[in-house]
């Protein structure tokens, strides 16, 4: 039987491509000790994956904060594109991933849940302008992840049916997403948030690393 192979390739970005989910979680830290607050696991754990504005929803209503959700999100976003060109690295295997795909020539793009800043300025400090010049937030969506929109949107920016794409993911939320869009979702989950098991019910193909998932298109 052949091997699946897909027609496009979709990444989520934070604790996918880049190790920047312990920036993000330095930056949210903060920020809710600014208010005199601690910002525990479980607190944390509920919002991965999650759209900036939808988790601010939820973190300003848990610690009661007065700012606006707009407010506390710009706060998050400038700490955030401070730190990116210095902090924010490359997951071990992502150089590795994306030049297997380039040199299959499937279309790839990202789909994440960060804002339009962000990404952008993320994929600048990796020098992957070039490589991603299909990226999409869902800022931009009705509704973020776990509901499935950025992934369709990128799929039709691209020009392919979702059931033969393959998105990669790191977040339970982001799996979710990619699954509920149709789309073959391969999880690599960030240790520093996600345990394998978080995905059981999820996707069937959980990897421990973009090694690992290179390993298996070839």
């Amino acid at each position: 039987m052949t091997q699946w192979q897909p027609d496009a390739v979709i990444f989520d970005m934070d604790g996918l491509l880049v190790d920047s989910e312990t920036v993000w979680h330095i930056a949210e830290t903060d920020l809710i000790a600014s208010f005199g607050y601690e910002y525990t696991d479980e607190v944390r754990a509920n919002i991965i994956g999650m759209r900036i504005d939808e988790f601010m929803v939820y973190l300003r209503d848990h610690y009661q904060l007065e700012p606006s959700v707009h407010d506390l999100s710009k706060m998050l976003v400038d700490d955030m594109l401070r730190l990116i060109p210095t902090e924010v690295k490359p997951q071990p295997g992502a150089k590795e991933v994306i030049d297997y795909v380039q040199e299959r020539g499937w279309p790839l793009a990202i789909a994440s849940s960060s804002p339009v800043s962000i990404i952008d300025a993320t994929v600048k400090a990796q020098g992957w302008t070039d490589v991603f010049k299909v990226r999409h937030s869902a800022e931009n969506e009705a509704f973020g992840k776990p509901a499935p929109d950025v992934y369709l949107t990128a799929a039709r920016s691209l020009g392919v049916d979702p059931a033969n794409c393959l998105a990669l993911e790191d977040s339970p939320n982001g799996a979710r997403a990619a699954v509920k869009a149709g789309m073959v979702c391969y999880a690599v989950p960030d240790v520093s948030h996600s345990a394998k098991s978080a995905f059981k019910d999820i996707t069937p193909h959980v990897f421990d690393s973009l090694y690992d998932v290179l390993d298996a298109l070839r």
